[in-house]
C-alpha cells in the first residue's frame, strides 16, 4: 500500500510540475505497453526497437494502410545482446488496429485491435510472455489542452495466452502529459486480473509503469521507461527499458 501511494504521488507531482507545458505532436499510438485509440495516417510507417533486460531486443513495424486501419508485425528475443546463443521468441507476432470512432468534442476516440505480442521473456512451459500479450482489445482515448496537453486512455482486453488457467477479461488505463512539444511524460496501469491465478506469474498488484518520451530529431524519438514499479509477480521486480521509434511514410 505504501508503494502504491508513493508511486501515485510521484505521478501527480510530475503532472503538476509540468502544468504550464504546451501540447505536442509526438506519435502516441501506444503509451509504453498500453495501446491508445490513435491511428497512424494513411501511408505512415512506424518502426520500433525495444531494448529490455537480459539482452532483449524486440523489433516492430506498423503500417497505416488507411486512416482507420493499421497492420504490423514484431519479432525479437532475449540474449541477442551478450554472449552465448540468442533465445528467440517462437514466432513473429501480429498487430491489427481499427479506428472505430474518431475523437469529437464531447466523445473519445474508440479503437478495436488485436496484438499477439507480449513483453519480457517467453515462457515455453506456459506458452506465454512474462507480460501477457494484449490479445483482443478495445480502448478509448480523450485528449485535452487542459494543463498544457493531457490525454487519458482506458480499455479492456482478452489475451489468448491462457495456458496458466487464467482467462479473465482484463482492464488497463494510462495517461500522457506534454511538458513541451518534444517531451511527454507517460504513465499506465495494467490491472493484470488475467494473471493472478495459482499457476500465473502475477501476484495481484498489477503493472504500474512510468516513462518519458523525447523527440530528439524530426520523426524520431527515444523513450525511457521504468516498469513494474509495484513489483507484481513472484519472480520479477521492476525493470528499465529503452525504446527507439522512427516514423516515416510512403
Amino acid at each position: 500500500m505504501r508503494k502504491m501511494c508513493l508511486c501515485s504521488a510521484i505521478i501527480i507531482l510530475l503532472f503538476y510540475v509540468s502544468a504550464w507545458g504546451q501540447p505536442g505532436s509526438l506519435t502516441l499510438d501506444m503509451l509504453m505497453d498500453v495501446p491508445s485509440a490513435k491511428a497512424l495516417s494513411s501511408g505512415d510507417i512506424e518502426t520500433e526497437l525495444r531494448m529490455y533486460p537480459n539482452g532483449g531486443l524486440l523489433a516492430t513495424i506498423l503500417v497505416g494502410v488507411s486512416h482507420y486501419f493499421s497492420l504490423g508485425v514484431s519479432y525479437g528475443g532475449e540474449n541477442i545482446i551478450g554472449t552465448g546463443d540468442a533465445n528467440m521468441n517462437p514466432q513473429p507476432c501480429v498487430h491489427v488496429k481499427f479506428l472505430l470512432f474518431e475523437e469529437r468534442f464531447l466523445f473519445p476516440a474508440i479503437m478495436l485491435g488485436f496484438n499477439s505480442q507480449g513483453y519480457g521473456a517467453y515462457l515455453s512451459s506456459l506458452k506465454r510472455y512474462t507480460i501477457k500479450s494484449r490479445g483482443l482489445y478495445a480502448v478509448a482515448s480523450k485528449n485535452t489542452s487542459f494543463l498544457g496537453g493531457l490525454g487519458i486512455h482506458a480499455g479492456v482486453n482478452w489475451s489468448l495466452e491462457r495456458e496458466d488457467g487464467d482467462s479473465d477479461l482484463n482492464i488497463f488505463a494510462g495517461c500522457h502529459k506534454f511538458i513541451r512539444n518534444d517531451i511527454v511524460i507517460l504513465s499506465e496501469y495494467d490491472t493484470a486480473i488475467n494473471d493472478n491465478s495459482d499457476n500465473a506469474i502475477g501476484s495481484g498488484k498489477g503493472y504500474l509503469n512510468v516513462g518519458v518520451r523525447w523527440s530528439f530529431a524530426q520523426r524520431l524519438f527515444v523513450e525511457f521507461a521504468l516498469k513494474n514499479i509495484l513489483e507484481n509477480g513472484r519472480a520479477t521486480g521492476s525493470v528499465r527499458e529503452v525504446k527507439l521509434v522512427y516514423l516515416t511514410f510512403f
